[in-house]
C-alpha cells in the first residue's frame, strides 16, 4: 500500500465503492446500523464510555464510524472527551465524504469542515486521522486504545490490513481490559488476534454476514 487518495465509483445503491479494493465502504443494507451492531455492540459501547475513553480504528473511510460513535457518546450523556484515532492509507476527498454521509440523517456531520479531517477537536471529542500505511504508522504510534474498530476492506481483497504483524501491533496498542471488534469472522483473522493477546469469540454478524468477531485483551 502506498499513500494516495481513495479512488471511488458510485453505484446504483448510492454506496461508494473502492476502486482499489472493489469493496463498498459500508453495508449495502444500512451503514449506521452496521456500525452500531459491529463496532459499538462488539465493544460493549456505550456502556463502557468514560471521560478520556480512546477508540482506535483501522480504516477511516467516510468517517461514518466516528460520527456514529460521537452520536452515541453524546446520547449517553457521559461528561468529558471521547478520543478517536484512525489509521487510513487512502484518504477520501472531503467532497466524496460529504456525498457519502448525506445518505444518513441525524449524524453530527457538521463537525467535519471543507478539508479532510486529519485533526479535529471539539468540546467533547478529539479526532486524529493518521494517514499512511498502518503497518508502519501504528508501530510508531504512542497511544493505547480502550477499544479497536477493525474496519479495513475485506481480508480477501485487502490482506495487508489483516496481517499477523499488524494484528500484533493492535494487541500491543490496546490498554489492559481493552477490546476489539470487526465485521469479519475469517478464521485466520481470529487466530491472529488470539495470538496478539485477545480472548476471541465469534458472534452474530450484521445483515448478510452470519458471523463477526469480538475480543477482549487478556
Amino acid at each position: 500500500m502506498t499513500d494516495q487518495h481513495a479512488k471511488l465509483e458510485w453505484r446504483d445503491t448510492g454506496v461508494p465503492v473502492s476502486v482499489q479494493f472493489d469493496d463498498p465502504y459500508y453495508s449495502l443494507d444500512d451503514g449506521v446500523a452496521e456500525t452500531q451492531h459491529v463496532f459499538l455492540g462488539g465493544n460493549d459501547l456505550p456502556a463502557r464510555f468514560t471521560d478520556g475513553f480512546h477508540i482506535a480504528e483501522l480504516g477511516f473511510g467516510t468517517g461514518l464510524n466516528f460520527l456514529v460513535t460521537l452520536a452515541a457518546w453524546r446520547a449517553s450523556s457521559v461528561s468529558g472527551k471521547l478520543h478517536f484515532t484512525s489509521f487510513e492509507a487512502f484518504p477520501m476527498d472531503a467532497t466524496d465524504m460529504r456525498r457519502a454521509l448525506a445518505a444518513f440523517d441525524g449524524l453530527p456531520a457538521d463537525v467535519f469542515g471543507d478539508e479532510f479531517p486529519s485533526a479535529l477537536s471539539g468540546p467533547d471529542f478529539e479526532l486524529k486521522v493518521i494517514v499512511g500505511d498502518a503497518r508502519q504508522t501504528l508501530a510508531d504510534w504512542g497511544g493505547n486504545a480502550d477499544a479497536w474498530f477493525l474496519d479495513g476492506f475485506s481480508p480477501a481483497k485487502n490482506p495487508e490490513l489483516w496481517g499477523a504483524d499488524l494484528m500484533a501491533q493492535v494487541g500491543a496498542h490496546t490498554a489492559q481490559g481493552g477490546s476489539v471488534a470487526t465485521y469479519t469472522a475469517a478464521g485466520f483473522v481470529r487466530r491472529r488476534l488470539a495470538d496478539a493477546g485477545f480472548s476471541i469469540e465469534r458472534v452474530q454478524g450484521f445483515g448478510r454476514k452470519r458471523h463477526m468477531t469480538r475480543g477482549a485483551k487478556l
